[in-house]
């Protein structure tokens, strides 16, 4: 019995260090998974900046090479499109990953006093309006269930610094999902971009303090304060709305510039753009100095295009060629936009998509990469662009819409819905065919990108068939639609068209 144990003893000990070894290499072919560590994300949103307003977008005239700067870093969209051609609905489309006709929040109204209670439905127009138009809700309601409410519950601090624009004070950022809130309210723009500015949640300090260079410290101070957790900035900027000021010194710089295109040529809205521009950097820098770059998601966009109806001393802010038309109009130049997305070592750098993509996506796309559970109450019209964003994978979808069924008389807009299918677009113009009938046209917007010819006839089969998926659309979010309008006189004169004398004197620069 002992002799057998002395042998088995023996055994056991000269076989431990093989076992040893064995353990350990199997130990080193098993794969190391990281610790998933939470991204940060920053969305950095620019109020009414056009496709062609940045020098990696065509522009010729503006200074931007921290946008530039950016484009090195990730990934360039060149098919990016806001939700609405105006930015509340564009707004509320990020922040609640849903098609904003779902809450009938269709025209830039989050300045408007509350109407809750009032009915939205077409009724009667101005006697030039051949179609009586909906009214649009004047908030983002607070029963949507936003992206920083789901943020929250993954551990995130969420801070919105900046425009919002989505409703009077109950429905403030801090209603919304959000820690903290400076600068937000229902200002369309700012009062005044410099100080005094009369925003009661940004406290003025120096007189004459520039508002896009105060709510950019007021970053960089969440940032720091905040680089040890993960966090949520929606960083979402004045610039470039009105009131037109900037600097004197940078409007004197940009008097001496000229397009070689001979298309952008506002010497204030190049100011403007430049210390836009120059945010963005002073942001860059305080992420690369607190180390913080390589586990932060920035996402660049616009809520609409550049605007193309105030007249500032004899020009438009800017232009947006060779997209047709501006903010406010569903045509490209309304509602197609610039986006970038930065994620250090998941997406490649200095690249450049041809994806459709819309401001519906960021929701998902923000669940995803943050492992943060959905709320099976919140429906998402969107769909994440993480393969997109990664593997230059397609997206599975049809097509995108948009439903804008009002009037704008000084951007030409008239009321309408619009597809993206492929390489196509279809816009749906309610009672501008025969007889107060809707009017279809199409365009091709890769032979066409300034939709300039109208090729319906030649496709009658795809029109029937977007015609199909317009109505259905449409349906389905529970649009408010228009009808023929019992005051309209087709004798009188159309308001169509008219553009807008900003009244720059009032607004002086320093």
């Amino acid at each position: 019995m002992k002799t057998v144990f002395k042998s088995n003893l023996f055994i056991l000990l000269v076989s431990l260090p093989f076992l040893n070894l064995a353990c350990k290499e199997n130990q080193g072919n098993q794969e190391v998974v990281p610790e998933f560590r939470k991204p940060n994300i920053i969305f950095f949103m620019v109020d009414d900046m056009g496709w062609m307003d940045s020098e990696v977008y065509g522009s010729k005239y503006y200074d931007t090479p921290n946008i530039t700067r950016l484009a090195k870093m990730g990934k360039r969209f060149t098919r990016a499109y806001a939700a609405n051609a105006l930015c509340s609905p564009t707004r509320a489309s990020i922040l609640s990953g849903k098609d904003p006709a779902r809450f009938s929040l269709t025209t830039p109204a989050g300045h408007l006093p509350p109407n809750p209670d009032v009915s939205l439905a077409a009724k009667k127009g101005a006697p030039w309006m051949k179609m009586a138009c909906p009214r649009s809700r004047t908030f983002m309601p607070l029963e949507e269930f936003t992206i920083a409410e789901a943020l929250k519950t993954n551990g995130y601090t969420t801070a919105h610094i900046g425009k919002w624009h989505l409703g009077h004070e109950a429905y403030w950022p801090k209603k919304q999902g959000f820690d903290i809130n400076i600068g937000g309210g229902h200002h369309p723009g700012p009062p005044n971009f410099f100080s005094p500015y009369n925003i009661s949640t940004l406290p003025d300090q120096e007189d004459k303090e520039y508002i896009t260079d105060r709510i950019t410290d007021e970053a960089l101070l969440f940032l720091e304060d905040h680089k040890e957790e993960p966090f949520f900035l929606n960083f979402w900027q004045f610039a470039v709305h009105a009131p037109y000021q900037a600097p004197l010194d940078l409007i004197g710089k940009y008097k001496n510039k000229t397009d070689p295109r001979g298309k952008q040529a506002n010497p204030i809205m190049g100011g403007m753009m430049e210390k836009m521009d120059e945010s963005l950097g002073r942001m860059l820098d305080k992420l690369e100095e607190l180390q913080l770059m390589d586990n932060t998601i920035i996402v660049f966009f616009s809520d609409n295009g550049g605007n193309m109806y105030d007249v500032v001393n004899g020009e438009f802010p800017t232009n947006n060629y060779p997209l047709s038309y501006g903010k406010g109009n569903i045509h490209e130049g309304g509602i197609r936009v610039p986006c970038i997305v930065v994620w250090n070592g998941e997406i490649k750098p200095n690249t450049v998509s041809d994806e459709m993509i819309q401001s519906v996506d960021f929701y998902p796309t923000f669940l995803e990469v943050t492992k943060t559970e959905a709320n099976p109450n919140q429906l998402l019209d969107g769909v994440s662009l993480v393969e997109v964003l990664k593997n230059d994978i397609p997206l599975e979808r049809d097509a995108i819409y948009s439903h804008f069924p009002h009037y704008m008389p000084v951007t030409h807009n008239v009321p309408s819905t619009a597809i993206w299918y492929k390489n196509y677009k279809l816009i749906k113009e309610y009672g501008e065919g025969e007889n107060r009938s809707d009017a279809l046209k199409l365009y091709d917007l890769q032979a066409d990108i300034g939709e300039t010819t109208d090729i319906g006839s030649e496709r009658p089969e795809l029109v029937a068939k977007l015609s199909k998926m317009v109505e259905d659309y449409v349906t389905e979010v529970g649009g408010l639609l228009p009808v023929k309008n019992p005051a309209y006189d087709p004798n009188v004169e159309t308001k169509l068209g008219k553009t807008n004398d900003f009244p720059i004197d009032k607004y002086p620069s320093y």
